[in-house]
């Protein structure tokens, strides 16, 4: 029996099974929380000659020229999925966007609500940040309470996304690539995506289960906090208790490798969709789905939100991917971004430049440092 924690119940049991029947898996890579500023040294040093090579370290901001910084940084979301052509909207799980004032009013949560109500929206929902990335302040809205709570959080004067909920058990990253004078794209990477938990034995606190787990105990910030005064519960034995509910690395959720879920009818089916968005080239879309047969098929799956250069192949944080071949993966698909970025530039697109892309970073750091506490 493996000592990793697995996903809870249904479809996403069965496939954590599957994808690790033959031995148990590593709670975590060597290399899988380094601190950011190690692990990303080469890649930044990489992008230093790529800069070099293509004329501006800016230059991969042109990948996706209608997309704010091409969606390396200062983008928001609902900008990227407003531009989605209308062939390929029904691919797009529902939203709103909802702009909160300078100052916090009585009324406000009742505004929400209904729009929710003209937008056809209703509970559970998905509520985060308009400008956000690593899981910033998502959450799951239940009611009306749980809304004007959170945009009570929110920071003034930002915009609120409200999204349907999603039930399908399935999580994923699919990356995409197609360079200007491709007429079709191609899925480069795909990422499962898991919850982690903790299974109780009535007599240890949920605090006490997360030091014991293999792979929860490396990373006990990203859990404990969320968890509250509920950390001091005593699950009953067999009761299994989800740790965080945000499918990104940065939040604790588990990551494993999909590449070979990449079919010629997937391929299809996202290069459509991809093809709809103006001038879109490189990114990553996240999506639920409701079987991996399925998503080899090009079916069942729902868009829940489109990256631009930003994005990374994130099946490297999959606890079996070397060293090694983590780096090959960025390193191949940043020299693809900075290509890419110069053929636009060469078709008339004119990049970002660094020190507008530093100040985009600067204000996206300073908002996710207010945002509510996420999932």
């Amino acid at each position: 029996m493996s000592d990793a924690p697995s996903p809870a119940t249904g479809l996403a049991a069965l496939l954590w099974r599957r994808l690790h029947r033959r031995r148990p898996p590593r709670p975590v890579s060597l290399f899988e929380f380094w601190p950011s500023g190690l692990f990303y040294l080469p890649v930044a040093l990489q992008w230093i000659g790529l800069g070099l090579r293509h004329r501006g370290l800016g230059t991969l901001t042109a990948a996706n020229p209608r997309i704010t910084a091409g969606g390396l940084c200062g983008e928001s979301k609902s900008e990227v999925l407003d531009q989605v052509g209308p062939t390929a909207r029904g691919w797009i799980a529902p939203y709103l966007t909802f702009p909160l004032g300078p100052a916090a009013d009585a009324g406000e949560a009742a505004r929400a609500e209904a729009r929710l109500v003209t937008a056809g929206l209703s509970y559970p929902l998905i509520a985060k940040p308009d400008l956000g990335c690593n899981g910033a302040g998502v959450r799951v809205l239940r009611d009306g309470a749980a809304l004007a709570r959170y945009l009570a959080e929110f920071p003034r004067g930002q915009t609120v996304v409200l999204q349907r909920f999603v039930p399908d058990p399935g999580e994923a990253g699919l990356f995409y690539v197609r360079r200007p004078d491709e007429t079709r794209g191609r899925i480069t990477s795909i990422t499962l995506k898991f919850s982690p938990e903790v299974v109780g034995d009535g007599r240890s606190s949920l605090r006490a289960l997360v030091l014991a787990d293999p792979r929860a105990r490396r990373v006990p910030h990203f859990y404990l906090p969320r968890l509250g005064e509920a950390r001091h519960r005593v699950p009953a034995a067999g009761e299994r208790v989800a740790l965080s509910f945000v499918g990104n690395h940065c939040r604790g959720s588990i990551f494993r490798n999909g590449t070979d879920l990449i079919t010629p009818a997937l391929t299809e089916t996202l290069d459509a969709i991809a093809r709809t968005i103006p001038e879109f080239h490189f990114g990553r879309f996240d999506v639920r789905y409701r079987s991996t047969a399925e998503l080899r098929r090009g079916q069942g799956f729902t868009i829940i939100e489109i990256n631009g250069a930003g994005s990374e192949a994130t099946h490297i944080w999959d606890a079996e991917t070397s060293l090694v071949d983590a780096y090959a993966a960025q390193f191949a698909h940043y020299r693809m971004a900075f290509e890419i970025g110069a053929a636009n530039r060469a078709r008339g697109f004119r990049p970002t430049s660094i020190w507008r892309v530093f100040r985009l970073w600067r204000e996206h750091k300073r908002l996710m440092a207010r945002y509510p506490a996420n999932d």
